[in-house]
């Protein structure tokens, strides 16, 4: 079982939070499709005839290709790997993308998954982060995609930020509780660098991101899905039953997948390649049958680093029975040594070799993971 991974790295305009690989000028766009079809040929044998369970278009924004284009690169994998009968094969897309025509279009592909990025239904929050949709084209877009058939859908919210009050955050919650969505994304705000929103900070012409705000909301966020049915099955994802996104839980697994395009990322259990961020040079490169990666082969603390990482983010929790297996007794008793402060602190539990984070304990995920990591020196 594995997964392929696209890349589309063109938008229409540049959010102010994000700092993902993508373009606003199309000026490359043919040349970026027949480059990405050569890659498909290229990394034919990277994922060692492993069946496709899943096949996901990112961004960038993939809904700026049309119908035929996202088929053809289905096609250039379908002919290359044997891809499951059953494989989920979702595209990311803008809500201003889905008009009646494209959601039609769409319906003629194999895609058969919907990831609507909404954000929020507050126009005012839509222009501070620079965002391409309104809020009425957020509301009809996951109805139209609905109306055409499509059950597996997933969206995004974004919280934390200074203008969600926590009755606009409530509203959100329950729009999307509302509409009746089978999965839901949710991130706090982040300030990347070389953004626009960490070039405002620094200029003092935004506030800074209130840590405690974000805490109260991620809070919030956990307790009224869970009154609603869906299952928090790991840090960032919400989903009614059933209804878990394949593709990101095969990344928390560990399970190997392929990233095509510029700046995607590929990891086999043993090394991970990431392309270069440039989408001229990733084409010129291409076009020379070469793919631009590089790529870090792991030693087994970042094996162990990467599965303390992945395993807490998730429902399932981080297994100690299974480090001891894979990695050593003397790994697993040095983890479980190191948990007696966030046990103290009931941050997390054991039962039966599974660390789970508690509630409280999600908001600390990353701190407690790097606390756990070894030294990769």
């Amino acid at each position: 079982m594995a997964g392929i991974y696209i890349h589309i790295p063109f938008c229409k305009k540049a959010c102010h939070y994000c700092d993902f690989h993508f373009s606003t000028s199309p000026q490359y766009k043919e040349q970026m499709l027949n480059a990405l079809k050569s890659e498909i040929i290229l990394r034919k044998n990277y994922l060692n005839n492993e069946k496709i369970e899943t096949i996901y278009f990112g961004g960038g924004t993939p809904s700026l290709m049309n119908a035929d284009e996202l088929q053809v690169l289905i096609g250039q994998i379908t002919d290359l790997f044997e891809v499951s009968a059953t494989a989920e094969i979702t595209i990311e897309a803008n809500p201003d993308d889905l008009n009646p025509q494209y959601v039609r279009e769409i319906k003629s592909t194999l895609i058969n998954r919907f990831s609507i990025g909404v954000q929020s239904f507050f126009e005012e929050d839509l222009k501070w982060m620079n965002r391409a949709h309104t809020a009425s084209e957020a509301q009809s877009a996951i109805k139209r995609v609905q109306d055409a058939g499509f059950e597996n859908i997933t969206t995004d919210l974004i919280y934390g930020f200074p203008l969600l009050t926590n009755e606009k955050w409530e509203f959100n919650i329950q729009k999307l509780i509302e509409y009746q969505v089978p999965h839901i994304s949710s991130y706090s705000i982040t300030v990347e660098p070389n953004t626009a929103l960490a070039k405002l900070i620094s200029k003092e012409k935004q506030a800074n991101m209130d840590e405690g705000q974000s805490a109260n909301q991620f809070l919030m966020l956990i307790d009224q899905l869970s009154e609603s049915g869906f299952d928090h099955y790991e840090i960032s994802n919400f989903s009614k039953p059933g209804m878990h996104s394949r593709h990101n839980s095969n990344y928390w697994d560990g399970v190997s997948y392929l990233g095509i395009g510029p700046s995607a990322h590929s990891f086999n259990g043993e090394s991970r390649q990431w392309n270069i961020s440039n989408n001229s040079k990733y084409i010129d490169s291409i076009e020379l049958k070469k793919v631009p990666a590089e790529t870090e082969f792991l030693s087994t603390e970042n094996k162990i680093n990467e599965y303390i990482m992945t395993s807490l983010r998730t429902s399932k929790g981080m297994n100690l029975q299974l480090i001891a297996l894979k990695f050593g007794s003397d790994y697993s008793n040095e983890i479980h040594n190191g948990l007696e402060t966030f046990i103290e602190k009931e941050w997390v539990t054991i039962n039966e070799q599974m660390v789970a984070l508690t509630r409280e304990g999600k908001l600390f995920a990353d701190h407690i993971a790097s606390e756990l990591f070894f030294s990769t020196n």
